[in-house]
């Protein structure tokens, strides 16, 4: 098995592929980059839906291949994102959450955990 990496974010390095390449216990086939930047004075929604356009994802490989995401830095960019996204893939994809290294010069970070969102999702449903 695989992953499509979309990255959202500023570049992996091949150590932080190699993390999560072990976190996940499956090799990353292909890394998408996408630049995230967004004009403020525009409206977001239009922006993120060319965001996700820009990956050149078709509809069924949204529906059918096994992806994580790197998420923007900007939270308004990313919660919209990841609103376009679960429409596009019909579920909530996993994200990567990074850390920074302590003590490290100059900043360095690293994989922390990959963030199963549908899962999470699906828990916070049993309290309602």
């Amino acid at each position: 098995m695989f992953l499509v990496l979309i990255n959202f974010s500023h570049p992996f390095t091949h150590e932080q592929l190699r993390q999560l390449e072990e976190l996940a216990r499956k090799k990353v086939e292909r890394v998408i980059e996408v630049s995230a930047q967004i004009d403020p004075q525009q409206p977001i929604v239009p922006q993120i839906a060319a965001m996700a356009d820009r990956t050149g994802l078709t509809p069924q490989e949204w529906q059918t291949t096994p992806l994580i995401i790197n998420p923007p830095s900007l939270s308004i960019s990313a919660v919209t994102l990841l609103a376009e996204l679960h429409g596009r893939c019909g579920y909530f994809p996993a994200v990567v959450r990074l850390r920074p290294v302590a003590s490290s010069v100059p900043p360095q970070f690293e994989m922390a955990e990959i963030v199963n969102l549908q899962a999470v999702r699906e828990k916070s449903r049993k309290g309602r």
